[in-house]
């Protein structure tokens, strides 16, 4: 295997965190990712030797994804991938799609701009604007309770204090499986933030599966190994947030996942954000 080909691969889990966060489904991400870059593994002479690489393999997957579901991806996306995907759309269609874009390229992936207008073909000055509406419009939602599943005392405070910044209520931080699923059968958060590895060797990823047989809830992972969650082998988060964290990138994903429950029950019909679990 050659070193590009290594680089590519090292890149395509986090292409693929990507576009499941902005298609709301595994299944429907991977579509978008494979007809993006279908073309760059055919023909690796595609790329552009003054420009990063990752830049390059996003701006592939956008150009397809704009082809797939209409001018600056607005189009109808349940003509473009597998009808189980369609849930979430009810949500993502409320926000202009280039604002949604925009938002999980800069803070989720962490791209400037610059960046962010290079893959998808607009100025600099218009991506900031972009960015700064959609983050307005997301935060823009009601309130809920939040149970963290969290074995370091520290950073457990430090999600809690961003959730109660965010107005949002804690409802309780539990450092083992037993004591989260016990948690949330008495308390029913309606947001959960959890680690997969816990304190007393058991999983947060056993945990977050016992408590969506109870009940239908968003889940975000927050973990120092994402790896673990991205290997395209199983059912994958739709929202994952990779520690160390920053506040915004978790402050983010809260809104849009938040955002995407209570869009999909107004459609009538959701996909558990915790379905990797």
């Amino acid at each position: 295997m050659s070193d590009l080909s290594r680089e590519i691969i090292r890149h395509i889990p986090f292409l693929r965190r990507y576009a499941r966060a902005l298609t709301g489904t595994q299944e429907q991400g991977d579509f978008h990712v494979k007809a993006g870059l279908g073309p760059l593994l055919e023909d690796t002479s595609l790329l552009a030797p003054d420009i990063p690489l990752r830049l390059q393999m996003f701006k592939l997957f956008h150009d397809a994804f704009s082809v797939a579901t209409g001018a600056e991806g607005s189009g109808d996306l349940a003509s473009a991938a597998p009808s189980s995907a369609l849930p979430m759309q009810r949500h993502l269609t409320q926000l202009p799609s280039r604002e949604r874009q925009v938002l999980l390229l800069s803070t989720i992936e962490g791209f400037s701009a610059q960046d962010v207008g290079y893959i998808l073909g607009i100025s600099e000055p218009e991506a900031t604007r972009l960015l700064d509406s959609a983050k307005s419009d997301l935060m823009q939602q009601s309130r809920t309770a939040v149970l963290v599943i969290e074995d370091e005392p520290v950073i457990a405070f430090d999600i809690a204090g961003i959730v109660t910044e965010m107005g949002h209520r804690v409802i309780g931080t539990a450092a083992t499986k037993a004591e989260a699923v016990a948690a949330a059968e008495s308390k029913r958060p309606g947001l959960i933030l959890a680690d997969i590895q816990l304190d007393d060797g058991s999983s947060g990823i056993e945990a977050v599966r016992e408590i969506l047989e109870l009940f239908d809830v968003p889940v975000i992972f927050v973990t120092a190994f994402p790896e673990r969650l991205l290997t395209g082998e199983k059912a994958e988060p739709a929202f994952l947030v990779a520690k160390p964290f920053e506040p915004d990138v978790l402050k983010i994903t809260i809104a849009q996942a938040l955002y995407t429950q209570r869009g999909d029950e107004k459609g009538g019909g959701r996909e558990a954000a915790g379905s990797a679990a």
